[in-house]
């Protein structure tokens, strides 16, 4: 901006000025004010480009100032419309304007919010970087207001955010940690949500097919209470690369097919593993060979309790450590479309909780603790079963993730 400084040698008396007196004038220079774009400005929006994020100039300075400050920060001009212009739109040919232009000049601070509100009413997330007076009201219409420390107080007032460093890469910073947040916010809905049904749904059948509960209500509860402890990291846990380069939309019908299709997966290796402890090892170990709705016609007395005891208790045992190795492990079949601990690694936060979860559960039947809560050590040869159930179960959910990614075209 330039300011013309001149002297006028015979001015009227100082109650006499009018406009008369504004000519006759000696020129004695010119104030020039430059305020020239900040040097990571072609950086940061290279970088939001990169991001998904379309950038629109909206000022109230003339369309030759928006054009050369376009041109020094590499920002192509597609298309330019001034106030006058819009004036002359109605709201509907505006609503289309602003989707094709990429320029907005000579703007009032009513015209700035307009654009902001139609952009919104078109569908897509609005954020508003202003720092003057002229700025407030678009900044109060926009989806996420950005400001500066140095703005005015009002356009501060209005802020969302309000960057304290003078580098407009903290622009993308932030774009990427809220794209992580939302990743890790969603990853650990749709964990849960898929567990706890695979979980339930399990229960529901093996309460109604077996003679005795397969879990009881205590075992219940530790074994959540450790699941979430080792669910606590995820908010800090690694999002790929390729998740963060597009803008996501919340969509909560993708949580119900989600666990829809993911649930039932692990309740496929409950029924499995019903099948196996109940016909097979629990038999073998507790009452030679004998099931227990026979248990009845071999034992009697005191003698049949303290079978039917052992026996409950050690189906109850080795559900209760193949429900939390599987619900473990599901956390790192979900939380990437690639394939995990090959592809796509867990953050070191994430990696040490569920594992130290499956070890610490793992341990339990062996401690007083499991004594206390109705639990037996679990013979070596369980592992044998188990370890291999859970491979196939990595597996199948793998496949199903897939399957699931080819149908809905997103896995988070």
């Amino acid at each position: 901006m330039v300011i013309a400084v001149a002297q006028k040698n015979n001015p009227s008396p100082i109650d006499k000025f009018s406009i008369a007196d504004e000519c006759d004038m000696v020129l004695i220079g010119y104030l020039a004010f430059l305020d020239p774009p900040k040097e990571s400005t072609v950086k940061a929006l290279k970088a939001l480009k990169e991001y998904g994020v379309k950038v629109k100039v909206l000022t109230g300075d003339n369309d030759k100032v928006a054009r050369s400050i376009c041109k020094q920060v590499g920002l192509k001009v597609n298309n330019l419309l001034l106030g006058s212009d819009i004036e002359q739109l109605s709201e509907q040919d505006l609503a289309i304007a602003v989707e094709k232009t990429d320029v907005f000049a000579k703007l009032s601070p009513e015209q700035k919010a307009k654009i902001v509100k139609l952009l919104r009413q078109n569908g897509h997330t609005v954020g508003f970087m202003g720092d003057g007076i002229n700025d407030a009201t678009a900044m109060k219409s926009s989806d996420i207001a950005i400001s500066v420390d140095s703005a005015v107080d009002i356009a501060k007032e209005s802020a969302d955010i309000i960057l304290l460093e003078k580098d407009l890469m903290v622009l993308e910073q932030g774009i990427i940690e809220g794209r992580k947040t939302y990743a890790n916010m969603i990853k650990y809905i749709k964990i849960t949500a898929s567990s706890n049904f695979g979980n339930m749904f399990s229960v529901l059948i093996a309460s109604a097919l077996l003679p005795f509960l397969p879990m009881m209500s205590l075992h219940l509860i530790v074994l959540n209470l450790i699941y979430d402890l080792s669910c606590t990291a995820i908010p800090w846990d690694n999002v790929d690369k390729e998740f963060l380069v597009k803008p996501r939309n919340w969509d909560a019908f993708s949580i119900g097919s989600f666990m829809i299709w993911l649930g039932p997966t692990s309740s496929i290796f409950d029924w499995i593993t019903y099948i196996f402890m109940y016909f097979i090892f629990c038999p073998l170990f507790i009452s030679n060979g004998i099931l227990f709705n026979d248990l009845s016609t071999v034992y009697q007395g005191s003698e049949l309790l303290k079978i039917q005891s052992e026996y409950i208790a050690l189906f109850q045992t080795g559900w209760f450590v193949e429900s939390m190795w599987s619900q473990t492990f599901v956390i790192h079949m979900i939380r990437t479309s690639k394939i995990p601990f090959i592809q796509s690694f867990a953050s070191l936060p994430v990696t040490l909780l569920t594992f130290i979860g499956i070890i610490v559960l793992t341990i339990i039947p062996f401690s007083p603790l499991g004594t206390i809560l109705g639990f037996i050590a679990l013979p070596f040869s369980y592992f044998i079963y188990l370890i291999p159930c859970i491979i196939l179960y990595m597996l199948l959910a793998t496949s199903i993730k897939k399957a699931y990614i080819r149908h809905y075209g997103k896995l988070l």
